[in-house]
């Protein structure tokens, strides 16, 4: 009997147990589609594209303009030419699958947040054909993953960041029709990028001369 007791004690702690953990089990697998929820909250969406962005639901992979893995994590947001305005949020880092982040051809206006750089595995950032202000972050260069890294057609200034070297990965650097300052990278990923994807910043001096100027001249 007592034995019995015993036993059924354990599974009352077991069930209870459950019934506290289970609210955070739900909250971490609906981290993602908080992220998401408040830069929704930060766009204008006149033509109603994230109508199905419903913060409810356990996890965001049913969204239009989502794509999640097998694991139910966002791994693309696909809102290119969506007649978006408004505002990118440092929220957007906690995207930690996040591989393709498509914003292109809308008109976010603001800064590019730093968070961005802990999106590690993003493959494509595509933010050309907005008004975004600012600078490029430095913490860009964290992500080892990127390919492709199209900001051209904003409204961004200071210079390109030298953190951008480092990423090996990176095949497509488009910078063009902005207001950029300083000199160009030569080496690394930069070797092999066409001069033409850095016009049209008036205030960008050329490739860097290496050992003879700083990059950063004209900058101030």
């Amino acid at each position: 009997m007592r034995g019995g007791l015993r036993s059924f004690s354990f599974f009352l702690l077991f069930c209870a147990s459950s019934l506290t953990l289970a609210p955070f089990r739900l909250a971490g697998a609906n981290s993602e589609g908080d992220a998401l929820y408040t830069f929704r909250r930060s766009l204008s969406d006149p033509d109603n594209v994230l109508q199905s962005w419903d913060p409810t639901l356990v996890n965001p992979c049913t969204w239009f303009h989502i794509t999640c893995n097998q694991d139910n994590r966002v791994t693309r947001v696909d809102l290119g030419n969506s007649n978006l305005s408004g505002h990118l949020v440092p929220e957007l880092g906690k995207l930690e699958h996040l591989q393709y982040l498509e914003l292109y051809k809308n008109n976010i206006q603001g800064t590019i947040p730093t968070e961005l750089g802990n999106l590690k595995s993003l493959v494509s950032l595509d933010l050309y054909y907005n008004n975004i202000t600012g600078n490029i972050p430095p913490s860009l260069g964290k992500l080892k993953s990127l390919v492709f890294l199209r900001l051209n057609d904003n409204k961004l200034t200071g210079p390109i960041p030298r953190e951008l070297v480092g990423i090996s990965s990176l095949k497509v650097v488009d910078v063009s029709n902005n207001n950029l300052c300083g000199t160009i990278p030569t080496t690394g990923p930069f070797e092999h990028i066409p001069l033409n994807n850095f016009e049209n910043n008036p205030r960008l001096e050329g490739p860097e001369l290496l050992g003879l100027a700083s990059y950063d001249t004209n900058c101030y």
